[in-house]
């Protein structure tokens, strides 16, 4: 195997990874054509295709999904390796890749990052919002935003902020029509605004109240991955909207939208921002769980 270039395996992992030579190209600063030929270099010397091409797509072969699943990890703590040692005694700068769901960018994370930028100028944040469960070391992020029950395995977890709740409201003109629920399954005769996943996957929505939990599936005129959506459509009278307490309180306080079954409401811990296990974090991904450790400990103060 000395005839492997390390420069090969990573050209393959980007490709792999992004099912596209353009992009691939673009992240690893070369041109496509330069690109594609390293891929066939590669497989040649393997003596197995690893990449299937069409003129729209690429993705790998059954051979390809073996080789990626195998190396991705492997040459993440090899470069991760190379990284820390050039910046041993140095300005943290680089590149920082987080993929983190809307919820816990917008009410946890966002007022975190114009300040941990301004500590670091060297350093460029990359946010990706993505509500899909993903393997962030393959997928080639430095670490992940998840809350507690789809934290992946094997990872370091730092909280980010404090206990969070589900909030359930309506708009004042469509409680005159229904009257409020006086229990969660009340709801089920009303119209709700409810949250679908791009999977597809719809969760109900869940209550608890001392020590019952209750789940309900509801129904209604409008389902939405955009909470946004669901919002502004609550406040025009369409649902009841079942959503996080921190993207409602200023609705809740100009009386566009008002609580309903707060008794019910159920809390849950904040979101952890997680990152894989290893002796040596990327010097940008350790000066960020720095900065998040002392932001978190400042605003428990």
């Amino acid at each position: 195997m000395n005839d492997i270039d390390l420069r090969d395996l990573n050209a393959f992992v980007a490709v792999a990874r992004l099912r596209s030579f353009r992009r691939a190209a673009l992240e690893q600063r070369v041109s496509v054509s330069s690109l594609s030929q390293r891929l066939r270099d590669l497989e040649e010397r393997l003596g197995v295709r690893l990449l299937n091409r069409t003129t729209r797509s690429v993705a790998p072969t059954e051979a390809g999904e073996v080789l990626l699943a195998k190396i991705a990890p492997s040459l993440r703590e090899v470069f991760d390796a190379v990284t820390a040692v050039r910046t041993m005694n140095a300005t943290p700068s680089g590149r920082l890749r987080i993929n983190m769901p809307a919820p816990a960018l917008h009410l946890v994370l966002a007022p975190m990052v114009t300040a941990f930028l301004a500590q670091h100028p060297a350093i460029h944040m990359e946010i990706v919002v993505d509500a899909s469960l993903i393997d962030i070391v393959a997928a080639g992020f430095d670490a992940g935003v998840r809350y507690e029950e789809h934290l992946a395995q094997d990872m370091v977890a730092l909280p980010l902020g404090p206990e969070q709740r589900y909030a359930t409201l309506a708009s004042p003109a469509l409680l005159k029509k229904t009257g409020k629920p006086k229990h969660p399954r009340d709801l089920l005769g009303m119209p709700c605004l409810w949250t679908s996943f791009p999977s597809g996957a719809v969760l109900p929505w869940e209550f608890e109240k001392a020590g019952r939990t209750v789940r309900i599936v509801p129904t209604g005129p409008l389902t939405a991955t955009d909470s946004a959506l669901l919002l502004q459509a609550a406040i025009e009278g369409l649902g009841f909207v079942m959503t996080f307490d921190g993207y409602v309180r200023e609705a809740i306080g100009s009386g566009r939208l008002v609580p309903v079954l707060e008794d019910w409401w159920p809390s849950f811990p904040g979101p952890l921002l997680y990152y894989p296990s290893r002796r040596q974090p990327p010097a940008a991904l350790a000066a960020f769980i720095t900065f998040a450790k002392a932001w978190r400990k400042s605003a428990r103060s």
